[in-house]
């Protein structure tokens, strides 16, 4: 399959720079909001998004700008991980300007964007099997579309779940022995490493590296006065890891909260520890000013996390997919 450019006059590429940031932002909210996507970045987001620097991505290698006369019209990136199933996915993201679609620029990237995949897996031989991988927002048609066309199969499903009021928010116990307590400067780092090793269980998987832990401190979203943490004694046994996304809610006119990442440990699961955090984690964003709250969720999560969020609340609100594809 041809990897060429579709002959459109002034089209462009070249690598992605710290002053795209901007301008990529504004491109990602323009396709999301064509798309009907809930999602939207800043410029320092993706300027975050951007600093990590290492193996599994470096956008001055691995992200590709396209424009037209000078302007930004499409975008792409690569990233490799080696997910918690044993495989080795080289997850491809990119976007086309509303304008700018159904001229052959999102055929082209996605090939491009394979092409690149294989450059970097001669880069990083792995006996693991390996494959092609894509997430989409389940309202965009086009790209639906694509990934039907180009042989990627639907692989997982995932919900934005929303709960629409902060009222009437039941507060169970904390299983006994534990407590919450904040986290100070010092704990950052195991905290980042007790998340990371309750979703080493979970589906998929993502950078766990140094650098991916940089990057997590210097997002805008960043606020562990938000956080919710359970100890037991000097060990943390959960938390939820929340957000509030003030791009998002200018966007939508709304107040809302994100519990962007809950977790259990192994040792303390089937104890209630998560519906506690959960609910606390309900009342620290009240109590911040939010009005709703929202989370991800993996629809076949193992740990019945879906029943949870639902016994707290929380209803699916939007959906989205994980494709994936053989590179052999």
């Amino acid at each position: 399959m041809s990897t060429l450019a579709p002959p459109l006059p002034g089209l462009a590429t070249r690598a992605y720079r710290p002053d795209d940031a901007g301008p990529l932002a504004e491109l990602l909210n323009r396709s999301a909001a064509a798309d009907a996507a809930p999602w939207r970045v800043s410029g320092e987001e993706i300027a975050s998004w951007m600093s990590r620097s290492n193996e599994h991505f470096d956008p001055a290698r691995d992200a590709l700008v396209v424009e037209v006369d000078g302007v930004m019209v499409a975008f792409r990136d690569v990233e490799w991980i080696d997910t918690n199933d044993g495989l080795r996915e080289y997850r491809l993201g990119g976007t086309v300007h509303p304008e700018w679609r159904r001229r052959g620029i999102g055929t082209w990237l996605l090939r491009d964007a394979e092409a690149h995949a294989r450059s970097r897996d001669l880069a990083h031989p792995t006996e693991a099997p390996r494959l092609y991988g894509s997430f989409q927002p389940n309202s965009a048609e086009g790209a639906l579309a694509l990934m039907a066309a180009e042989g990627y199969e639907p692989v997982r499903w995932f919900f934005d779940m929303v709960r629409p009021t902060l009222d009437d928010i039941a507060e169970p116990p904390l299983p006994g022995g534990l407590e919450l307590r904040p986290v100070g400067a010092d704990q950052l780092r195991p905290l980042w490493d007790a998340d990371v090793e309750a979703f080493r269980d979970h589906w998929g998987g993502f950078d766990a590296s140094e650098e991916r832990f940089h990057e997590w401190q210097t997002d805008p979203k960043f606020d562990p006065s938000l956080f919710v943490v359970a100890w037991d004694g000097a060990e943390i046994a959960g938390g939820v890891i929340n957000e509030i996304n003030a791009t998002e809610n200018a966007a939508f006119d709304r107040k809302r909260g994100w519990l962007a990442s809950v977790f259990v440990r192994r040792p303390w699961r089937r104890r209630g520890l998560a519906r506690a955090v959960v609910a606390a984690s309900l009342v620290v964003l009240r109590d911040r000013g939010m009005t709703s709250a929202g989370l991800g969720v993996d629809a076949d999560n193992p740990t019945g996390a879906l029943r949870l969020y639902e016994e707290a609340g929380f209803a699916p609100e939007f959906r989205s997919t994980a494709f994936r594809k053989p590179m052999d």
